[in-house]
């Protein structure tokens, strides 16, 4: 819940471990060079839902950009998605350096997928709700 004892995720979320790929859409511009270049990293998933993900990553990326989540689901199927950086963790207040770690990352809100890969998302995780299927061998 956040501080104002509000719960604002309208989907739950499962704890899945899942390997994600991250690009920008919109070009940045290199400040020594004065070139576009778009960004793009490999990362994993920490949880996901049928709204959005949570992915562990020390990237940083501005609440508001725009990027393309391409998530390997557990029967290796792709589900591609324009989305929108909500949110940015920085491991507040943590114990330890590793435990700052583990919190670093983006909330990204899926907006635009194609129903494929919609129908494949809701398969995914209505297999790791039930714990059953290759899906529940990535429940964390």
């Amino acid at each position: 819940m956040s501080k104002t004892g509000i719960e604002r995720r309208v989907h739950p979320r499962l704890a899945l471990s899942l390997p994600v790929r991250i690009s920008t859409i919109d070009s940045e511009t290199d400040l020594a060079t004065r070139r576009p270049f778009f960004r793009a990293t490999r990362e994993w998933c920490t949880n996901l839902s049928r709204g959005g993900v949570f992915v562990h990553t020390s990237e940083r990326l501005a609440p508001g950009r725009r990027v393309l989540v391409e998530i390997t689901l557990p029967d290796g199927r792709g589900f591609d998605s324009v989305g929108r950086v909500a949110w940015v963790g920085r491991g507040s207040a943590p114990a330890s350096r590793s435990e700052s770690a583990a919190r670093d990352g983006i909330g990204i809100e899926f907006l635009a997928a194609a129903p494929a890969d919609r129908c494949a998302l809701e398969r995914t995780l209505r297999t790791a709700r039930e714990g059953t299927g290759s899906a529940s061998r990535y429940v964390v």
